[in-house]
């Protein structure tokens, strides 16, 4: 039997555009304890390590100070639950496909190219968006930042997967838009698709990358040359 070939996605900003939700649910956490609200593009800065980075990371301004900064354990926890009950709730209110995604997922199925999603969000929100935005039956399965023990840059969030698809590393593929996605991948030995203008404070000249996409339009042209 001929080994089928495997994708990895990244879901935020990457399968799905969901800075402007990230945005809503971050500011309204932030008016409640009484930190400084951000735009949209701010946010899509900020997004890539779960709830509680982008928060930490908002309230200091900078990536490398990060939430444990802050001293009350209790107010953390109520800070990132407050958000995740809050996006929960208006997880697809402006969310949208990244250009492509729908048709590229098609070919991708018509291609037996087994598919799963990698990311940092938690797996119940993931699982939900993916079914609320119309493309989680595409995906054989969804690993989120509490699924395993660990999470990207982790490789292992990677190859753990591809192993539970009974996968195999070299014939598979890594579809991200930050450096958090590019050094995981790069990490297990994956060929990674970057996305152009990704959730990331970083340029594209400073992220690891075989190739850089815009969106995924004809993105089955990269892809159809490792098959």
């Amino acid at each position: 039997m001929k080994q089928k070939f495997t994708i990895l996605f990244d879901l935020d900003g990457t399968l799905v555009d969901t800075a402007p939700d990230l945005m809503r649910a971050h500011n309204h956490v932030m008016k409640q304890f009484g930190y400084p609200t951000k735009s949209t593009e701010e946010i899509r800065n900020l997004v890539g390590q779960g709830a509680g980075a982008m928060l930490g990371r908002s309230i200091w301004g900078q990536a490398k100070k990060e939430f444990g900064k802050v001293q009350d354990e209790n107010k953390k926890k109520e800070m990132v639950k407050e958000f995740v009950n809050y996006y929960g709730k208006n997880i697809v209110n402006e969310s949208t496909l990244i250009d492509g995604v729908k048709e590229f997922l098609i070919w991708a199925k018509k291609e037996n190219i087994s598919m799963a999603v990698c990311t940092n969000k938690q797996e119940h929100l993931s699982i939900d968006l993916l079914k609320k935005i119309g493309i989680y039956d595409f995906f054989e399965y969804v690993a989120g930042h509490n699924t395993f023990d660990y999470c990207k840059p982790d490789p292992r969030h990677l190859t753990s997967v591809i192993e539970i698809l009974d996968g195999d590393i070299k014939k598979s593929l890594m579809i991200g838009d930050s450096e958090t996605d590019a050094n995981a991948a790069k990490a297990a030995g994956i060929p990674i698709i970057l996305l152009e203008d990704g959730y990331t404070e970083k340029n594209t000249t400073e992220i690891y990358h075989n190739h850089l996409v815009k969106d995924f339009v004809n993105i089955e042209k990269i892809v159809a040359k490792y098959l």
